[in-house]
């Protein structure tokens, strides 16, 4: 019992501190620390801080661009990116497109589905009359992909159910339930890199927003 709960305490601990080393980036920056931490990282990157505002300015992905640093217990969870220039509806589609490919072409991220939009696509129409939201989500790889980190993790979960004897023997049933968890727990961490964006209109003119969200600062409900 002693042994068991020793590795149970080191394997939480492992996590912890994956969790803590292991965080969304935006330009090589982890999206974490002090707002005004990350306004002086982002200064040094060439971005000009706008105190009236609140936000930084500057180039990004070969646009102009505004960047909003936002927080939750005075940490910060998200670097929000804007287009600075609206853009036509046709544009507009031919822009999230291109993120998309730039996205899928990018081997430092993963993503679960295709998010192209078609030729045909009434953007305006499905955005005022059926409140349609465009938006597409990608996953920053994970910096140790490291299957044995998965598989104790998994172990761990389990064994509030089963024994280590059992463990050591299992069932197919068992196996599977393994495969799961392990599973699971490697799309947690997926989870809590993401990179996402979105199609905002504002007066006809249309603009992209682009997320970098450190899941592990996100409001929990801790506060409620």
């Amino acid at each position: 019992m002693k042994k068991l709960l020793v590795l149970s305490m080191l394997l939480i601990c492992s996590a912890a501190l994956f969790a803590q080393n292991d965080v969304t980036k935006f330009l090589g920056i982890p999206v974490d620390g002090s707002k005004s931490e990350m306004i002086q990282k982002l200064k040094a990157k060439g971005f000009q801080y706008n105190s009236k505002l609140d936000l930084l300015e500057g180039e990004f992905n070969g646009r102009d661009v505004e960047i909003s640093v936002v927080t939750n217990n005075n940490k910060v969870y998200r670097i929000m990116v804007m287009d600075k220039i609206g853009s036509s509806e046709s544009n507009i589609r031919i822009r999230f497109n291109t993120l998309c490919q730039q996205f899928e072409n990018n081997k430092k991220y993963v993503s679960f589905d295709d998010f192209i939009l078609p030729e045909d696509e009434d953007i305006s129409y499905e955005m005022t009359i059926n409140n349609k939201r465009y938006q597409a989500a990608y996953f920053q790889q994970l910096e140790i992909n490291d299957s044995i980190a998965f598989a104790n993790e998994a172990k761990l979960a389990l064994l509030s159910k089963y024994t280590e004897e059992q463990l050591a023997n299992p069932t197919e049933e068992m196996r599977q339930e393994f495969r799961e968890a392990t599973f699971s727990y490697m799309m947690d961490l997926y989870l809590k890199k993401s990179v996402w964006f979105m199609i905002n209109e504002q007066f006809g003119e249309y603009y992209i927003i682009i997320y970098y969200d450190n899941g592990y600062n996100q409001a929990n409900g801790e506060d409620l």
